[in-house]
């Protein structure tokens, strides 16, 4: 984590340690994105496997 922007990763997620939260994009150079179903249908199966909880949140 280089602490810059990500302009290709945009977040929304306040309470990931990777937010930038003033812009809105992922801190991280490269993010892994997976699924909690066997067989996936629609975007709420898909998750954020690079999330980190803020531990000042």
């Amino acid at each position: 984590m280089n602490g810059q922007k990500n302009c290709s990763i945009q977040c929304t997620i306040k309470e990931c340690a990777h937010n930038m939260q003033s812009e809105n994009y992922c801190t991280l150079d490269v993010i892994s994105i997976g699924t909690h179903e066997p067989n996936p249908t629609k975007a709420e199966c898909t998750d954020c496997k690079s999330f980190v909880m803020k531990s000042s949140y």
